[in-house]
Order: structure tokens, then sequence, then C-alpha cells
């Protein structure tokens, strides 16, 4: 099996970047980013965007957010619009506004979200990309306060229609991704999604060729790599956050499926340069 690409799109001394999302884009191999977040806001466009092995519809207006250890691809049929920001986590830490560290948090946890006032969030993206255009550098204020006012939004978002829940694999999945994860058992979320664990894991195998317990797994590492690496959490907070009963369970939970303990994980995101 080839490695994974890995993309770095901003400047090595950049924090962050707007730009138009590329009309020539259809179909790209799976790969990951260099260090930052990644905010995908389509305003036309249809086809699939696959993250971590699960697919989700694009359709406008939809924001994916792509966490820089996701794998993910495209396969756009139609000629897309939108939006792409790109955010190191040095943007964050030099922020003077104590909120925006809680919404990158908060943003982060969605794989994607369908904005409650797709025709401001468009409005704040377009704003937002003409300020950055404009290459002032005393215009970073509003560059930044434009950009807490766009996360704001966007985590007004409105509840996932019965459309984007047509199979009881995605029931799963939004089940996952708007819900604190509270247990490892596959047969805890059958019993809420009134299903039988072996139907589940039947259904997930036909929707994504992987198991519940697999997908589970995959949920409760991002959300502790996630909490790691964008919370200022201490690793005992982020076992008690996750369905660990102490940091001596979470820690070996951790580096069997990883590799690396937490404490290690956390270290090496400090010390590479970002």
């Amino acid at each position: 099996m080839p490695p994974i690409q890995i993309n770095n799109k901003i400047a090595t001394d950049s924090f962050f970047k707007i730009a138009e999302f590329r009309k020539n884009i259809r179909k790209t191999n799976p790969h990951k980013h260099n260090k930052y977040l990644e905010l995908v806001y389509f305003t036309e466009g249809k086809g699939e965007h696959t993250i971590d092995h699960h697919n989700i519809k694009i359709e406008p207006s939809i924001l994916f957010v792509i966490r820089k250890e996701q794998v993910h691809f495209w396969d756009i049929k139609t000629e897309p619009s939108g939006y792409v920001i790109l955010l190191k986590k040095d943007f964050v830490e030099n922020s003077m506004d104590k909120e925006m560290q809680q919404l990158i948090t908060q943003i982060s946890k969605y794989p994607y979200i369908f904005p409650k006032n797709k025709e401001v969030v468009a409005n704040l993206f377009e704003i937002l990309l003409s300020e950055y255009n404009s290459s002032i550098a005393s215009n970073s204020v509003v560059i930044e306060g434009l950009f807490k006012v766009l996360l704001a939004k966007l985590l007004q978002a409105e509840k996932r229609t019965e459309s984007n829940r047509e199979t009881l694999y995605h029931r799963f999945i939004e089940l996952l991704s708007t819900h604190k994860i509270n247990s490892s058992k596959v047969e805890d979320y059958a019993l809420l999604l009134n299903t039988t664990p072996q139907n589940l894991n039947t259904i997930c195998r036909k929707e994504s060729d992987t198991s519940a317990s697999t997908i589970l797994t995959e949920f409760i590492i991002n959300e502790a790599k996630r909490l790691l690496w964008y919370s200022d959490l201490t690793i005992q907070e982020v076992a008690y956050s996750l369905p660990f009963k102490d940091n001596s369970h979470f820690s070996k939970f951790f580096k069997r499926v990883v590799g690396i303990t937490p404490r290690v994980f956390r270290l090496n995101q400090i010390s590479v340069p970002q």
C-alpha cells in the first residue's frame, strides 16, 4: 500500500489562509494535511467527500471540517463553488481573544455542518476573503474578528433533516459525531439505535466495508486526538471526557491503536514546527 500523501497548501510562515474552492477539482487521491485544520464550504457542487472511510454527500450549502490527522478525498460530479480556510494552531495561540480557541475546539468536533443561515455565512466568507486579499498588514484584527463571527454563525447549525439520515449507518455516524462518546461498546449504541449489534455491524460493513467496532474506535481516537491537539485539557481530563475510567486505561487504549502514548502524541505536536 503506497504511503498517504501529505498536502501543504499554506506557506510555512502563515497561520491563516482563505481562498475560493478551485473549480477544476473533481477527484483527488486520499491525502491528509500538513498540520493545519481545513474548513471547506460549498455554495455549489454535487458529489461525495470521503473522510476516514466515511462517505458524505456534497450538497449546497455544507461545511466540511477536516482535521490534520484525517485522511480524505473528493469525488465531485458537478462544477464546485465555495471557499477554503486553512488554519494552523499558531493562529489560535497568537490570538488575544480567549473565546477563539473554544470556538475552534467546538467546530473541530463535527465532520460536517449545515449552516442555519446560508446567506449570512456565504456573505461572511466573501467579506473575509476580500479582507484577506487586501494585503494590508493592519487588517489582522479585522480578519480575526470576522473569522470569529463566521465560526459562531457556523456553530448555529440547523438539525440534520431526515434525508441525511437515510440508513442505520448514517444514524450511527450522526450519533457518534454529535453526542458525547460515553461508551466503547457497540451494543450500547445499537440499543440507542433500536437495533442489535449484529445488525449494526452488518449495515456498517455494507455501507463502508468497516465494522461498527472499528468505526467506534476511530471516533474515540479521533476525538482523543482532537482534544489533545486543540484543547488545554490534561490527559487525565481527556480520558474522563471519553469512555475511560482512568488515565491508565485511556493511555493503553490510545497506544494500542496509535502506537504511541497520548503524552508522546501531544509532545510531538508541540515540538514539530507548525
